[in-house]
Order: structure tokens, then sequence, then C-alpha cells
């Protein structure tokens, strides 16, 4: 996972996203319906009528958890067999949903990878919802920190292996790093409006350039999630690494101790954030 560029945690999404443009492996072909339902002795008519009447997503409240189920369950069959390996007949099962209801909500094992992994990246923007701050009343930055990086490395804990899988099929395919690349982008975006605003409460160092802050700190927590539970490189307590990261955000941010205690004022209207650039 060292290409990716943080994805999320950081109030933003601190993912190391490299955006090269990606290629296709040699002898590597997406959409390999036909392939899959050959290794399950299925009858390529019936998917094919399933897919006809699959519609561009489900309409009702039921449908929309069905799919829900498919995409949790992909996750946990993709991450223990990779995309290459892993069958539809076995992560239909593990959805409690027969081999031809697949069809109904995606056309193949890779269009569900897709969504898997937007899914996974979302899943560790949670830093963003705590760190950019609203009018309402809020938590001390310090505190907002605290829970937004543990959150961060609880589910990148539990995401390890979906994200690592990711990690390794978007280096040959253009959707899945066109996923990534976006999200980068977004959280970038986000995580740098976050330093803005705290700069305008008087919070941030006013001499920090947002982009350049984002895209630092969203590295830093990235590849340390990524030595420390991914690689396994390094051992420390949960408790502990939450304790000290947050001390290193509140450290390069610049924020006084008074700062760090205190709830943040709303912003004025004329502070708000307009068009979101890379622009410091």
């Amino acid at each position: 996972m060292s290409d990716l560029r943080w994805l999320a945690a950081t109030s933003s999404v601190l993912m190391d996203v490299s955006p090269f443009k990606a290629r296709r492996s040699p002898g590597v072909e997406l959409g390999s319906r036909e392939a899959d339902l050959g290794e399950e002795g299925e009858k390529l008519s019936a998917a094919a009528a399933a897919g006809a009447a699959r519609t561009t997503g489900p309409r009702t409240p039921k449908g929309v958890q069905t799919r829900a189920r498919l995409v949790d369950a992909a996750m946990q069959v993709f991450a223990e067999n990779s995309l290459l390996d892993a069958r539809i007949s076995d992560i239909a099962q593990r959805a409690g949903l027969s081999y031809g209801a697949f069809y109904h909500y995606f056309e193949s094992k890779e269009e569900l990878f897709r969504e898997v992994a937007t899914t996974a990246v979302e899943r560790l923007g949670a830093l963003v919802n705590n760190l950019i701050l609203d009018d309402s009343p809020s938590a001390p930055l310090a505190e907002r920190l605290r829970v937004g990086i543990r959150s961060h490395f609880e589910t990148y804990s539990d995401e390890v292996r979906i994200l690592a899988e990711i990690e390794r099929v978007a280096r040959y395919d253009d959707d899945i790093n066109a996923i990534r690349i976006e999200h980068y982008e977004q959280y970038h975006a986000q995580m740098a409006d976050s330093v803005r605003q705290l700069q305008r409460r008087g919070v941030a160092d006013p001499a920090l350039d947002p982009a350049i802050a984002a895209d630092a700190l969203g590295a830093m927590i990235w590849r340390f999630s990524e030595l420390w539970l991914s690689f396994g490189f390094v051992k420390y307590e949960l408790d502990d690494a939450v304790e000290q990261m947050t001390r290193i955000f509140l450290n390069a941010l610049g924020a006084r101790q008074e700062d760090r205690r205190r709830r943040l004022r709303p912003l004025a209207a004329s502070d708000r954030p307009g068009r979101r650039d890379r622009s410091g």
C-alpha cells in the first residue's frame, strides 16, 4: 500500500495516492463473467437474463439492504481470496443469496469490487467529519482530533486486508485507481479547508500552507498506520498511539495549549470557505 496517498484520516483523508496513470496487467481482463460462470458450472443464459432485468440501482428499501449485504460479503471474500480468485458463488452464499440473484444488483464481480473500493475508502474518512468544524457547538479541538484519529486506526485495522487488495488492483485497473484519486482530491480539499478554518479562528499557525499541511499530515498518519497495522513493523497500544498522534497533530498545527482545550467559536459568514482548491 506504499502508493496509497492518504485517504482519510486526517481530517481528511489521508490516502497516499500518487496520481500515476494506471496500466492494465498483462493477461488480466475485467468483465470476465463468463469465466466465473464456467468455474461455477452455471449456465450463462440464467445470469444474462438476470442481468437484463437489473436496473441501475435497487428501487426498494429491501433492495438497498440486499445490495449492501452483497457489498459487505464481497469485502470479506475479496480480502480473503483476492479479486482474481474470489468467486461470485462464494460472495452470494456469504450474503445469503442465490447465485442468480447476484446479477440483479451487479453485472460482474469487477463492478462489485469497484463499489467495495469506494465503500472501504469512504469509511476511512471519519477524521474529516471530526476535524472539519461547523457552526454548531463543538468539542474542543484536541478531543475532536482524538476521536477522529482513534476512529481511523480502528477502521484501518478492521479493513487492512481489503485495503491492501484495493491497492494491488489499482496498480493495473484504471477504474479502481480513479476511485482512489477522486477520494484523495475530495479529502485533501476538506482537510485543507479545515486548516483554513482553524487559522481563521486563530487556533492554527497562520503561516501554515493549508494544502501542504493537508498532504503532510495525511501522509504521516497513513504511513504510520501502514507500518503499524498492515506490516507489523512496530507495535503499540492503541491508546498510546492515539494520544501521541493527537499531540503531533496539535503541535504541527501550532495550536496553543489554551486553544486545544476550549470550545471553538463559530465562523463569521465572511470567514466560511468558498471554492475549494489546492492553493494556500
